[in-house]
């Protein structure tokens, strides 16, 4: 329910959430504090945040670091400014580019902050901070791998670093970063993969954009070049708000006597060119590391919840369109955005470098300009108004999209077919009065794509598997003795599978799964104050594998809060494929 929801993101929903908020801190007392680096690896006994992710892979070659932050405090939301230069000493090309940063909050009292950094309007991380205590001043790794954005990195060019946070006499933690870029020089050993010639975006200047319902947008006017050959657009929408905790969601007609919040558990992101439908990417269910129970997240975080991934839409049957030489629309929108969303996407165009100009076109597109979720309620309401039963909401949509460009090296013929399935199932025991107040949510979003490239007699195919499953149980039971317990349990899950085909004879293969799963206990009197710190266990994994022998595993435990192990490449073996 509402009520046991604890974020910087959701103020002031019932007064009992202000102190489910601050449950991490029982002192106003600031620590100064800077940079503390974390160690890359997990560290038993400590409760810093930790994921099981593995770190951007990097070349042999020694890089050139480009420094954008250096202790930089954020204690209002007047972002910082970044300024990059080109490294004189790695002009490029590069095998890879990677972007680091490092986090610390200071020991006190503080929400969880969303924080993103940008360089002319082009996003270049985005993720969430940790919530810090009385006694715990925690500090965090992530790193992104940008070489896609090599086109960006060939000029000075200017951005901002925003972690909108507020510091005062009663929210005491302030949020200090440091960041660099890593520029990995291509040598023989490791060479410069193919990257964008021309990166756009897709912002509200060097931020994300507001989307407060399902008719707004952010959009982008572009005039391409007339040899486009291929274009994609890596999209990130993050819930905010009202909308944060949207997988708990109902229709509007319920959301009263729910107690939740409303346009339903569905939510998609929709992608446009003039204002026609283009494509389709899901939203990832974050959970921040203030959600449910803030102890459910210390140090285990939920997945992506510090650095998320965005989400690759292949835009390539319209490069055609896009290379006409006129000016077009790239717009998004967030299906059932309830106040509301950020939204923001950066734009990645290949051109053809042997011909200044191709022709092309759109040859089919089956999309449609929205889903049509289905929803199903089977809820009941006694005498004492207790409401039980359950709320669905699925959808299932599939098109394809063809389109082709004449080039240098012949025509090609690109087709991107889809089925998106997404489906909610709620249960409810709920009595706004006297309890209890149990809500627990099933979920899945999966997509199943394959991308067709003809060239001349060449086939290639690409098929891909991605799957978001969710589960949550929340309970809130009054005691007796008029005092309550708390128990939340979760569930995340990221899966990926991709497989590429090339006349029907298999070239690669690869497989990533992670998982997070939390479960915590409360205790609260009867004025609901917290009497004791959250008791529970938390274990997180990753394996992801590949045809050419490539191996990556962790798992993590953890239990009131403490690291308690830490076990690497158990998950790897020999015969994968």
């Amino acid at each position: 329910m509402n009520r046991a929801f604890a974020s910087s993101h959701v103020v002031g929903i019932l007064p009992s959430i202000s102190k489910l908020l601050l449950i991490l801190s029982l002192s106003t007392v600031v620590v100064p504090a800077q940079v503390i680096v974390a160690p890359t690896t997990p560290q038993v006994g400590s409760s810093n945040p930790v994921t099981a992710e593995p770190l951007v892979s990097r070349p042999h070659t020694k890089p050139c670091v480009v420094q954008l932050l250096t202790n930089s405090a954020f204690e209002s939301f007047t972002p910082a400014p970044l300024n990059y230069t080109p490294p004189a000493a790695c002009p490029g090309p590069w095998a890879k580019v990677v972007l680091t940063a490092d986090f610390t909050v200071s020991a006190g009292i503080q929400y969880d902050r969303s924080a993103w950094f940008y360089l002319n309007n082009v996003n270049i991380f985005y993720g969430t901070t940790a919530e810090p205590g009385s006694k715990l001043s925690p500090s965090w790794h992530v790193e992104r791998d940008l070489t896609d954005l090599s086109a960006l990195f060939k000029s000075p060019q200017t951005g901002a670093a925003s972690i909108g946070n507020i510091v005062n006499s009663s929210y005491t933690g302030i949020i200090y970063a440091n960041a660099a870029l890593e520029f990995y020089p291509a040598s023989w050993q490791a060479q410069a993969p193919v990257v964008p010639d021309i990166v756009d975006s897709l912002s509200s200047g060097n931020s994300p954009a507001t989307l407060n319902t399902g008719a707004d947008q952010v959009t982008q006017t572009v005039t391409l070049p007339r040899n486009v050959e291929k274009v994609y657009l890596d999209v990130i929408s993050q819930s905010q708000i009202g909308d944060e905790f949207w997988y708990f969601c109902v229709p509007n007609d319920v959301a009263g006597e729910l107690e939740s919040c409303g346009n339903s558990a569905f939510r998609e992101t929709e992608i446009s060119i003039d204002g026609k439908p283009a494509g389709v990417a899901p939203v990832y269910p974050w959970i921040f590391t203030g959600g449910l129970d803030p102890y459910l997240w210390i140090p285990i975080t939920g997945v992506q919840t510090l650095n998320f991934k965005p989400y690759r839409v292949d835009l390539t049957p319209f490069a055609g369109v896009l290379g006409d030489g006129s000016e077009h629309t790239v717009a998004i929108s967030v299906f059932n955005a309830n106040g509301y969303f950020l939204s923001t996407a950066n734009l990645l165009v290949y051109t053809d470098h042997g011909s200044k100009e191709v022709t092309g076109g759109l040859l089919s597109n089956t999309l449609s300009a929205e889903p049509t979720p289905q929803v199903s309620e089977n809820l009941a309401t006694d005498s004492t108004g207790t409401t039980t039963g359950t709320v669905a909401v699925g959808s299932d949509r599939s098109f394809t999209i063809s389109g082709y460009v004449n080039t240098s090296h012949g025509r090609v013929e690109t087709t991107v077919e889809q089925k998106i399935n997404f489906l909610s199932t709620q249960t409810f025991d709920v009595n706004p009065n006297v309890g209890p107040d149990n809500q627990s949510t099933v979920q899945t979003s999966t997509v199943d794509s394959e991308t067709t490239t003809r060239t001349g007699f060449l086939v290639e195919k690409v098929a891909k598997h991605i799957s978001f499953p969710l589960t949550l149980n929340y309970a809130l039971t009054y005691n007796a003795n008029g005092t309550y317990t708390q128990v939340v349990s979760s569930n995340q899950q990221d899966v990926h599978t991709e497989a590429k085909t090339l006349n029907n004879f298999p070239i690669y293969e690869s497989n990533s799964q992670e998982q997070v799963s939390s479960k915590d206990t409360l205790q609260y009197d009867a004025n609901f104050n917290l009497t004791a710190a959250g008791v529970g266990k938390s274990s997180a994994s990753y394996l992801s594998h590949d045809s050419l022998g490539e191996c990556y595993s962790r798992s993590l435990t953890a239990a009131n809060q403490i690291l308690t192990s830490v076990t690497d490449g158990k998950g790897c073996h020999q015969g994968w494929f």
